[in-house]
């Protein structure tokens, strides 16, 4: 007969005690525009699933696609500039 054992230190390595830093809350502050851009598109997509999508849905669609783009845009620009010093 075998024993079922459980790894302890695999099991509390990520307890719910440890926290974020504040750098990965940076990050995660830096990267949320891109991230709701992305939650909008995904949005716009989903409702024209089922049916067949509307003017009104092919502009929403657009609108979102093109603000994901400027929000990647922006996040490259901002490490290009931190990369660079600023200098152009």
């Amino acid at each position: 007969m075998n024993n079922i054992v459980t790894v302890q230190d695999v099991v509390t390595a990520f307890a719910d005690f440890m926290e974020p830093t504040n750098a990965e809350l940076d990050a995660i502050e830096l990267e949320m525009p891109a991230i709701l851009a992305d939650v909008d598109l995904l949005d716009a997509q989903i409702t024209t699933l089922d049916r067949t999508p509307t003017e009104l849905d092919v502009r929403r669609i657009r609108r979102a696609y093109r603000r994901v783009l400027a929000t990647e845009r922006d996040q490259a620009n901002r490490a290009g500039a931190n990369t660079t010093g600023g200098v152009a």
